[in-house]
């Protein structure tokens, strides 16, 4: 009798132990971590949603940026992390879906080493030259581009992210040879475009609105398949010669492999309901980035096709680390 009552007591347990463990969760601050410096769109983001997401969670949330190697050192970072919910990634197409196919020897792999929690965001870059560039139309500068071969220079916010590709593939369509300047984010990727040390940039709308509006950048061409709703009036790659042409970014949040289910769910739910608030999605869509929360099984299936599909663009491009 002693022992069917154990048996029992114990089945009750385990059958209640994820909903226990979502209750008793977070323990402690949480810790987003960014692969870029300040000053970006993807700290922009982070900081955003980090405020909401601790009164939501009753937890302090502090943004990590780690920056370098295209956001591969901080998704590395949390790969390693302790699985248990209080290290998230908001991680981006280029570490977490290109950086693979692009260096065999990459210490993680995204689609194993990270349980998906939900997508954030979803954006088209622009193409922005310094003011002094004698150029004011796609055309105009891959005219400049071919009379000086490998003289213009172009910056990106990192080896293997969305801006970096944009360009190869641009540069790809349009035979041109520019000259690449990785930098360790958006934000110095413009004040390198600002102080003149490179010609041009593959930017977030975060990052060059503000600029472009000053007028101390000129837009030349955004990446969408339609334009930007916040930029009316740059044309796309694709209008400007290049039909087809469409390259989009986007952040997603991820945690380390093994975190538990209870908590991941938890996670979405709270991520989710701040990116469906709509103070906070006015916020992101006045900085030109569209909300787009997600399930996590949404977000796996999102990444394979991503993976999939950037595999086949790397490889036919030949677009390399270097």
């Amino acid at each position: 009798m002693k022992l069917k009552t154990l048996a029992l007591a114990l089945g009750a347990l385990l059958g209640t132990a994820p909903a226990l463990a979502q209750a008793s969760w977070p323990t402690k601050p949480l810790t987003m971590v960014v692969g870029f410096a300040a000053g970006g769109a993807t700290d922009a983001v982070a900081r955003i949603i980090a405020k909401h997401l601790g009164d939501e969670l009753k937890q302090n949330v502090v943004v990590d940026n780690k920056a370098g190697a295209g956001g591969n050192i901080a998704t590395d970072f949390v790969a390693r992390a302790e699985p248990d919910g209080h290290t998230l990634l908001l991680g981006s197409v280029g570490s977490l879906t290109v950086a693979p196919h692009m260096n065999p020897k990459l210490p993680y792999k995204p689609l194993q080493d990270f349980a998906p929690v939900t997508m954030a965001v979803v954006f088209s870059n622009v193409l922005v030259v310094k003011g002094d560039l004698p150029v004011k139309t796609l055309a105009d500068y891959v005219k400049l581009a071919k009379a000086q071969p490998g003289k213009l220079t172009y910056a990106s916010p990192g080896i293997g992210g969305a801006g970096h590709l944009a360009r190869d593939l641009r540069k790809q369509r349009a035979d041109i040879d520019v000259t690449h300047v990785a930098y360790k984010g958006g934000g110095p990727a413009m004040l390198g475009l600002l102080g003149g040390e490179v010609d041009s940039f593959m930017s977030t709308p975060p990052t060059a609105g503000p600029h472009i509006k000053k007028g101390s950048v000129r837009a030349l061409a955004t990446t969408g398949a339609r334009r930007d709703p916040l930029m009316p009036d740059v044309p796309t790659v694709a209008e400007q010669g290049y039909p087809g042409f469409e390259t989009l970014n986007w952040y997603a949040y991820v945690v380390p492999a093994r975190t538990p289910k209870a908590v991941v769910e938890r996670l979405n739910q709270a991520l989710v309901k701040i990116l469906k608030d709509p103070a906070v999605a006015k916020e992101l869509e006045l900085k030109g980035l569209s909300p787009s929360p997600s399930t996590p099984e949404e977000l796996a299936a999102y990444m394979q096709r991503e993976y999939d599909n950037w595999a086949v663009v790397v490889k036919k491009a030949g677009i390399t680390a270097n």
